[in-house]
């Protein structure tokens, strides 16, 4: 097997392993932050829409404005 197989194998078995666990809901935050990452570096990224999760997730997060910083951890 060549190079470029062996590593679209281990690329497909990845998203494969990380789709499950998400979708089974037993992902790790380790796990979800693996997941946020693969997306990241394969040029994935979500536009917010009416119904999108990503839109709702928006919506509940506790932030009084959009434009507050985020406070830093010392």
């Amino acid at each position: 097997m060549d190079l470029n197989k062996i590593l679209e194998s281990l690329h497909g078995a990845l998203a494969q392993d990380l789709l499950e666990k998400v979708q089974s809901g037993e992902a790790t935050a380790a796990d979800l932050s693996v997941a946020r990452q693969f997306l990241k570096d394969n040029g994935i990224d979500s536009l917010a829409f009416a119904d999108a999760p990503i839109t709702n997730l928006a919506t509940v997060l506790p932030f009084e404005t959009p434009d507050e910083p985020v406070a830093q951890a010392e």
